[in-house]
């Protein structure tokens, strides 16, 4: 039996390596001071390869956007499945959400470049998919439960949505993000607070 790997295959490692470097040297450097080469010495390939497979700097940073979206839409998930019910699960939902931007990659990536690089007709077409679709999901499961006043749970969700990523905005432009995160999480609650049956 052979245990040669398929195309398609080391396709996928080679643009796995390629988004984990992205990800370590946006997150680290930002968008604008790291070039593909830096990029593709972190993650021992060629230069070629990020043609091949993205085409430009820009294509790969839009796959590195989406690979942090996905792990916020995971740990978000992650949050809601071990609470004890929805209530909780939208409330440390948001938290996390919040919290999230902490990370100076995850910050950097999702708030500071995204918008600039991508543009934000893309930031919101992927956030739609991964972050939002959660969010939407867990207010959806909060109504279903009776936790919710009545309302247009669509509008909500953007209304949430936008107010969450102005907190995560404010965290991302502040000297000392972990000490605003108490006071950010506080009005994100109360604000929740006011959708409450």
């Amino acid at each position: 039996m052979s245990t040669r790997r398929t195309q398609a295959e080391r396709t996928d490692s080679t643009t796995g390596r390629l988004v984990e470097a992205g990800r370590a040297l946006f997150g680290g450097n930002g968008y604008a001071a790291t070039s593909i080469e830096a990029i593709t010495t972190e993650a021992g390939l060629t230069k070629g390869a990020v043609y091949h497979h993205f085409g430009d700097k820009a294509t790969l940073f839009r796959a590195v956007f989406v690979a942090e979206q996905q792990w916020m839409a995971a740990e978000l998930e992650r949050v809601a499945l071990a609470a004890p019910d929805t209530w909780t699960a939208l409330l440390q939902g948001c938290a996390t959400f919040l919290n999230l931007y902490l990370s100076p990659r995850c910050s950097r990536i999702v708030m500071l470049d995204g918008p600039a690089v991508l543009g934000w007709d893309a930031v919101r077409e992927i956030e739609a998919d991964h972050v939002l679709r959660v969010l939407s999901e867990g207010l959806a499961r909060a109504a279903a439960d009776g936790e919710l006043s009545e309302g247009d749970l669509r509008i909500r969700s953007h209304l949430l949505f936008g107010a969450l990523c102005e907190a995560g905005m404010l965290l991302a432009r502040t000297d000392d993000p972990a000490a605003a995160l108490p006071a950010v999480v506080a009005e994100a609650t109360r604000m929740l607070e006011a959708l409450r049956a």
